[in-house]
């Protein structure tokens, strides 16, 4: 067996995503070179933090943290391009599982009865194949042994990337619209509503504006990467 793979290797080279090395036996999508460099975000203080701060005074959450600092032609970057357009979805799994050992440390994390992700619009799913969320957010679900709950909230408005615009422009070109097919399951419930990335985090507001509207409902957001404030 292990000449087989070995065999395969040859053709069909496991390459570090990053730096491209040949990975070694213990190693996974990163290098150990290249994973000791990743820019990680600390998340000691889940309650007041950069992320969180993105949303003081617009929505009201119960805390925010992030796995990795994005900016554009960093490793993260490389790491969010396999997994959203690549198809890499062992990506998702990589990162979930280490950020899910990260948080179970954490009681604050100890309550999430659900974790969310944003949703894609159908149509944008259908032609991608995938959410580049569900191996992601199913891997931190195991880690954290809670419920993955993909299709309680769901896209009901499509739109044209809105990458480039800034946040007010975004507000008021892209009116994506979300809505929870269930109300009164998430009663009195902690969800974790996850995304690849948060910039100026329009999109995660949207979000819960819809589940705000649940009674007594606890939201906690937390994101693969955050676009690095200069």
């Amino acid at each position: 067996m292990q000449f087989f793979k070995d065999f395969l290797g040859l053709f069909y080279p496991n390459l570090c995503i990053n730096c491209t090395r040949n990975l070694l036996k213990n190693e996974t999508i990163v290098c150990t070179f290249c994973n000791n460099d990743l820019p990680l975000i600390e998340i000691s203080n889940i309650r007041k933090n950069q992320i969180s701060e993105v949303f003081y005074g617009k929505i009201s959450i119960h805390s925010a943290v992030g796995l990795l600092y994005f900016r554009k032609g960093n490793s993260t970057q490389k790491l969010i391009h396999k997994l959203k357009y690549e198809n890499r979805q062992d990506v998702g799994s990589f990162l979930g599982n280490w950020f899910g050992r990260e948080l179970h440390e954490n009681t604050q994390f100890s309550s999430v009865d659900h974790i969310i992700p944003v949703p894609l619009h159908k149509k944008r799913l259908k032609k991608r194949g995938y959410n580049q969320l569900t191996t992601f957010g199913t891997a931190l679900s195991y880690q954290l042994k809670t419920s993955y709950t993909p299709n309680i909230l769901i896209k009901t408005v499509t739109n044209k990337t809105q990458t480039l615009k800034n946040r007010f422009d975004r507000f008021d070109t892209a009116d994506p619209k979300f809505k929870l097919t269930d109300y009164e399951y998430l009663e009195n419930k902690h969800v974790l509503l996850i995304d690849d990335i948060i910039t100026t985090g329009a999109t995660i507001e949207f979000c819960c504006i819809e589940l705000l509207k649940v009674k007594n409902i606890k939201i906690s957001i937390a994101t693969i990467a955050f676009t690095e404030r200069t």
